[in-house]
């Protein structure tokens, strides 16, 4: 059974986007995996087809209205995962992403406007997801990065099923650095290591230059891994992170 998305949107123009070429839009040419857009639209109850309102309080902007994105939804139905958009919600991890290419797809919620009201979540089984501490003009290209980063991990999309197996964040750590030909470049070349043919001395180089990295880039990663916590220079300052 191939991989399947659906995509509720007011803006379906935008996909498959960049889904459509190199290894996701082939994976769809081979039928590995498909998708569809739903025009949320479409559910408006209207003449004007209106899909927002004022926030309920007072404040700036509008709010997607919870009775026309579930009509939305509701006709998806089906048992994938259905996930939302949002900067509310959970940091996006590869070990979520592995686990929903593992399953049958997905149902994707973009938003727009200040949000979508919190009854909708209420009242279906929704997962919140943010891809960072960012906001954009809406969850399309939320929508996108989690189905390229789906597909990209269905059997035989990347080739050689090992393909993904040392990338970022798959241990919980940074992938090591890469080389490849000339050896010798602006001065600077191929780390000898990497030349030897030994491969028990390489995969210690990368797994200590991926510690390296990680320590020195993403203490959080680090800590987590369970290395020491790596404080910041002396003077920096510190921010609170939710």
């Amino acid at each position: 059974m191939s991989f399947a998305a659906t995509v509720l949107t007011l803006y379906p123009e935008m996909f498959p986007g960049p889904l459509g070429l190199s290894l996701a839009g082939r994976a769809m040419g081979d039928g590995k995996w498909s998708l569809e857009t739903i025009q949320i639209r479409d559910f408006a109850t209207d003449k004007h087809r209106s899909v927002d309102d004022t926030p309920a309080g007072g404040g700036a902007g509008m709010v997607m209205r919870a009775d026309v994105l579930a009509s939305a939804l509701d006709s998806v139905a089906d048992d994938r995962p259905i996930l939302a958009m949002s900067p509310r919600g959970a940091p996006l991890s590869q070990a979520r992403v592995r686990e929903l290419a593992n399953g049958p797809g997905v149902t994707i919620i973009c938003g727009r406007f200040e949000g979508i009201d919190e009854r909708l979540f209420e009242a279906r089984p929704i997962e919140l997801v943010s891809i960072g501490d960012f906001i954009l003009s809406g969850g399309e290209i939320g929508a996108l990065i989690v189905l390229d980063a789906c597909v990209r991990l269905l059997p035989g999309v990347m080739g050689a099923p090992s393909s993904g197996d040392e990338e970022s964040f798959e241990s919980g750590l940074l992938e090591y650095p890469h080389y490849t030909r000339p050896v010798e470049w602006e001065g600077r070349t191929i780390p000898e290591v990497l030349r030897s043919g030994d491969h028990a001395k390489i995969a210690a180089w990368r797994k200590a230059q991926a510690e390296i990295d990680t320590r020195s880039r993403r203490p959080d990663l680090w800590e987590r891994h369970g290395g020491v916590r790596v404080q910041p220079p002396s003077g920096a300052r510190h921010e609170k992170e939710d």
